[in-house]
């Protein structure tokens, strides 16, 4: 049975021209950096964003986590917004493999005060660790992006300071299409970005990590060290290049589908959408009706076909991406509809 997966654009499976671009792939040993269908995403991967050099992890997790051991020495401290992918969804990774101290800020849809960062900013002060890193995020995960003002605002402290700046830029190419400029303009505004190949882009594994060249370098060694460097993996590689060549420029169909979705979804009785959580391929509701909730379950929505996820937060997330056209949609809006007549 073909169901409608709504959990996530993580659940995409790549399509039939990158399983073919896959079986024909170039190979090499990349730990050796002979893998020429790997160099050729990697340097793509750059150019496409601006940076001098890039390199291709197993996850997006793998990269944040892989930009902050390499630009930071244990004991510093990471500025970053409180509710951020690296603070609620990587396991506390940074006090693990980094063993740095996050700096959580208040942030509003992953928005951070300027003032307050640069005064979180460490004085050189026996008593205070270091502040080796701000971290931002664009798109955010809670479905908004990041305007470039902002952005140019936190690097300019960034820079003030001698900072680094890191982008999660899990969805940077959604964040591009919403802000209708080129990632390279957003990139701008950093020293470091992941992005991520599968999601919305289809890939089956990987994310690329993107800076300067001597940043790569050393992110490169550590990779190894973390049990990153790989073999003959110019088959995700070939993956990638589709990724990047050409599943990117259709992500707009992806946030038009969601606008559509989130539009008939306020329409139902007993749900509420977050109007102002829209940027992307993501739609967030509340269900205001108790009877409602009762009958809205994964079981329920299985039953029928559908794959959600349970409520976090007291939101619930629907997720758009290329597996999901209007038709699937629709099927869901009746399912809904049938069930509030229980």
């Amino acid at each position: 049975m073909k169901y409608i997966d709504l959990r996530s654009d993580t659940v995409t499976e790549p399509t039939q021209r990158m399983r073919e671009a896959m079986m024909d792939a170039i190979v090499g040993d990349d730990v050796y950096e002979d893998d020429p269908t790997m160099k050729e995403l990697e340097e793509y991967a750059a150019n496409l964003v601006g940076k001098e050099a890039a390199l291709f992890v197993p996850s997006g997790t793998f990269a944040n986590q892989l930009a902050i051991f390499t630009w930071c020495n244990r004991g510093d401290e990471v500025i970053l917004p409180h509710d951020c992918h690296v603070v609620m969804h990587e396991v506390g990774a940074a006090s693990v493999i980094a063993g740095v101290q996050l700096r959580s800020m208040p942030a509003i849809n992953g928005q951070m005060n300027p003032q307050m960062v640069k005064e979180a900013i460490r004085e050189d002060d026996i008593h205070y660790p270091e502040t080796g890193l701000i971290c931002m995020e664009n798109a955010y995960s809670d479905g908004t992006v990041l305007p470039l003002e902002h952005m140019q605002e936190i690097y300019a402290i960034a820079k003030a300071h001698d900072i680094p700046v890191h982008l999660d830029g899990a969805r940077v190419f959604n964040a591009a299409t919403a802000l209708k400029v080129d990632a390279k303009d957003i990139l701008r505004y950093t020293d470091s970005v992941m992005f991520c190949l599968s999601k919305g882009l289809c890939a089956p594994v990987g994310s690329i990590l993107a800076g300067s060249k001597e940043f790569i370098a050393k992110a490169r060694k550590k990779r190894k060290l973390l049990g990153g460097g790989m073999r003959q993996v110019g088959m995700l590689g070939a993956a990638g290049l589709i990724a990047l060549k050409e599943m990117r420029l259709r992500l707009i169909e992806d946030h038009d589908n969601a606008k559509y979705l989130a539009e008939e979804l306020d329409k139902i009785q007993g749900i509420e959408v977050i109007k102002d959580a829209l940027d992307i391929n993501m739609v967030f509701f509340k269900i205001t009706d108790e009877r409602l909730e009762a009958q809205l379950t994964e079981e329920n929505f299985f039953k029928n076909g559908i794959k959600i996820n349970p409520a976090e937060g007291g939101l619930m997330r629907f997720v758009c991406h290329y597996y999901i056209n209007k038709s699937d949609i629709d099927k869901v809006l009746g399912v809904i509809n049938e069930m509030r007549r229980y």
